[in-house]
């Protein structure tokens, strides 16, 4: 005898029929339960997990009619099965319409009944086996973003890397640009996917100086034209070498526009107002910060007060002034 693990409940108000089904369920390995009244079947529906029901169409008080939608509420996955009368055919196809799985007529043919019953717990099996494998696909398809985000992060951060080893001037300058960059977005209250798109394009804004020649980026003198013209290229640089890890067009254009001026005389497209990207927008502003106040070969780092006379002075010409606005607050300078 296979034991089948489910439970099966009879709700009927005739003993004789309860008997039958019961004896017959069990020695088919089944667990059955029975209820004379819809009172009592509510009550085990309730109480325990209860795989098929069967329940009779026509009882004194309420019917299985009354219940089955009461059923459908408390217990969704409970199948359910329309005992009748040959005369109440049309109110069981009826109830098939609003989810009862079959019907069986009276007076029962056992093996007709079981043939039901063991179709509906299969068509049961099959709505919750799909129903877990898809609830297993979700995490397994959120593992792998996950998975995938890591390794795009763990990119990233290599790339930061290998700017810093190149030039010694950058160390921790992408970390603070990201840093600062969160602060004013976060002031602004912009969406958290928005703020991340900016934090990982902080991280990596100068990553095209990678292809610019150490000579400029460490001279210690003012650059010649060719030489200013040579480290424009490296925000297209940049958006180049990071269009094979991310498909993130918002953290390209970010990467590609960060020097692009409010008024419109920055590089590499001229861009002005909002036709900058939001993030670029504050980035141009946090990296300009970071730059004056850090140390460089060709000048020192200014103060804190003389960088903020600088910001001032470039409002509205290199910097967004609503933006500038909100770092002001963000650093309680006035």
């Amino acid at each position: 005898m296979t034991t089948k693990n489910e439970t099966v409940l009879t709700v009927d108000d005739e003993d004789t029929i309860r008997r039958l089904l019961y004896q017959k369920l069990t020695s088919e390995g089944y667990k059955c339960l029975t209820a004379s009244n819809a009172t009592e079947a509510m009550e085990i529906i309730k109480g325990q997990d209860v795989s098929l029901a069967i329940l009779d169409i026509k009882m004194p008080g309420l019917s299985g009619m009354d219940i089955f939608p009461e059923i459908r509420t408390i217990s969704p996955d409970t199948a359910v099965i329309m005992a009748t009368a040959i005369s109440d055919t049309d109110t069981a196809i009826a109830c098939m319409k609003l989810g009862a799985y079959d019907y069986v007529t009276k007076p029962f043919k056992l093996d007709a009944v079981m043939m039901s019953i063991e179709r509906a717990l299969e068509k049961r099996r099959l709505v919750l086996d799909n129903r877990d494998y898809q609830q297993h696909l979700e995490i397994k398809i959120k593992d792998q973003a996950e998975k995938i985000r890591s390794s795009f992060f763990n990119a990233i951060t290599s790339l930061a890397y290998a700017l810093e080893a190149k030039d010694s001037y950058t160390i921790g300058h992408s970390q603070r640009v990201a840093e600062t960059s969160v602060s004013i977005a976060s002031a602004m209250e912009l969406p958290v996917a928005a703020i991340e798109q900016i934090r990982l394009a902080g991280l990596v804004h100068d990553i095209g100086k990678i292809g610019i020649r150490s000579a400029c980026l460490n001279k210690a003198g003012n650059l010649t034209e060719e030489e200013y013209t040579h480290i424009k290229t490296h925000p297209g640089i940049g958006e180049r070498i990071l269009s094979p890890i991310t498909e993130d067009r918002e953290i390209l254009r970010i990467v590609r526009h960060h020097h692009e001026h409010f008024n419109g005389s920055g590089y590499p497209d001229g861009l002005k107002g909002e036709e900058i990207p939001l993030g670029a927008r504050i980035m141009a502003l946090a990296d300009a910060y970071d730059a004056m106040t850090s140390l460089r070969p060709y000048r020192k780092a200014m103060t804190d007060k003389e960088a903020w006379e600088e910001l001032k002075r470039c409002s509205g010409k290199q910097f967004d002034p609503e933006i500038l606005a909100v770092f002001s607050r963000v650093n309680n300078n006035t």
